[in-house]
């Protein structure tokens, strides 16, 4: 998996955790150290092989060398917020740009990238507009993408829709009527990483989205408090609520993580028919189960509603993942050439190696080639035709605004918050 657990402010939050940390620390101890080394610090999951290829390859010929460090996805962003203001910050990490990044911008922990793109346009040219843009603050540069696109698909087990009868539903009362067989033939009809808190955030994405469009969360971003309580949001929030009133997520799912493999091992088992996710999850099941992700995984988009006025083509997930450079780096220099491997030919065909989308302008001459080509352009194609790309909630708001949304939108789905609740805890988040 790629993605997530978000992070706050940052903040001197003090010693203990980040001596904890399970990662070799830049700059710690002695002030001599890794004066020839710069720390590309990501998010650990199975795509990590790929960064560890891409930093084998600069090491070759690079007189710094570069060190890959991990930190568990679950843990990534509090571990992040802890040492970025300390001895033991990288050189480069791994972000989703937006609002993740925006506080380390206002803390000026960030270097712009301008002058890097001034000396080498192709960090900026060979990446689509609309992705490389997202990691713009204040009309500044502060990011290159890495990895790949990821919107946010309807995964099934092709086997368990097959025994059922069903098929991939194209609206909501189709997926309605899909829970209700699957939980008669004794399956969990949705695999839900609830325990994470962001898979269950999903879900009221793509309703607000298919109810209201784009334009009601790009109010609320905006601060204007009034969408929360719309007609609209109250309509999604219903439309949640009749989804877990029919038992479609089984009754632990809050017990459950995506994390640990927990949802996805659901899903590949049979016990379950179906997962929202992001795109990564292909990866996930390449990585665990490679025959499950060749043969029995499927994919669609996410539901139309009746009546709604998103248009059923759009999509939410992440634009990319994107490396992000300290100002305090040792060697920019070198950090420059680094970056310059996210654009090559060998970052591509590793990345659609493990199933990722990359965003990079010369990717489509290689889906051909991919390891599932049918995945891939059927992705391409989905997120090209999108009239709306909408951003995760917990990577569109600043990083504060995280533990709030995903309190509500976990309490919501199981019961603890009413409507009112709900909004009036998304009313309370600040806008960046």
């Amino acid at each position: 998996m790629t993605v997530r657990t978000r992070l706050a402010r940052v903040v001197a939050l003090g010693a203990a955790l980040a001596l904890a940390l399970p990662l070799t620390a830049c700059g710690d101890g002695d002030p001599a150290a890794g004066q020839d080394e710069i720390h590309i610090l990501v998010y650990g999951d199975a795509t990590n092989k790929v960064e560890k290829q891409l930093v084998d390859t600069f090491n070759k010929t690079s007189k710094v060398k570069a060190v890959l460090d991990t930190i568990p996805g679950a843990d990534y962003q509090t571990k992040l917020q802890t040492i970025i203001n300390t001895r033991q910050a990288p050189d480069v990490f791994f972000n989703w740009g937006g609002g993740s990044i925006t506080p380390f911008v206002k803390a000026d922990l960030l270097l712009p990238l301008d002058d890097m793109i001034a000396k080498d346009p192709g960090l900026k040219e060979n990446f689509l507009p609309s992705v490389f843009n997202t990691a713009m603050v204040d009309g500044k540069a502060y990011g290159v993408p890495m990895r790949g696109t990821q919107p946010v698909l309807l995964f099934h087990n092709k086997k368990v829709l097959a025994d059922a009868g069903i098929t991939a539903p194209k609206t909501w009362d189709d997926l309605l009527a899909a829970v209700k067989t699957l939980k008669g033939r004794g399956i969990t009809p949705i695999a839900l990483g609830g325990g994470d808190q962001w898979p269950t955030q999903m879900w009221y994405q793509y309703l607000y989205d298919r109810v209201a469009g784009p334009e009601l969360f790009a109010k609320a971003l905006g601060g204007d408090k009034s969408a929360w309580e719309s007609p609209e949001s109250r309509r999604a929030l219903e439309l949640l609520r009749q989804l877990t009133d029919a038992g479609a997520f089984g009754t632990n799912f809050d017990s459950v993580k995506f994390t640990d493999g927990g949802s996805p091992t659901l899903l590949s088992s049979g016990k379950a028919g179906f997962e929202l996710m992001g795109s990564w999850n292909y990866s996930t099941h390449h990585d665990a189960n490679p025959s499950f992700a060749a043969d029995g995984l499927g994919w669609s988009a996410f539901p139309s509603v009746p009546g709604g006025k998103g248009d059923p083509r759009n999509v939410v997930g992440n634009t990319n993942n994107f490396y992000s450079v300290l100002k305090k780096t040792r060697h920019p220099e070198a950090v420059a050439e680094f970056l310059k491997l996210q654009y090559s030919d060998e970052f591509v065909q590793a990345q659609l190696s493990i199933g990722n989308l990359p965003t990079t302008t010369n990717t489509e001459k290689f889906l051909d080639g991919a390891t599932n080509p049918d995945y891939l352009k059927y992705q391409f194609t989905l997120v090209k035709e999108a009239p709306s790309f909408q951003l995760s909630w917990d990577q569109a708001y600043p990083p504060a605004a995280t533990t709030t949304i995903h309190q509500a939108v976990q309490q919501y789905c199981n019961g603890r918050l009413d409507a009112a609740g709900f909004i009036k805890a998304m009313q309370s988040l600040q806008a960046g």
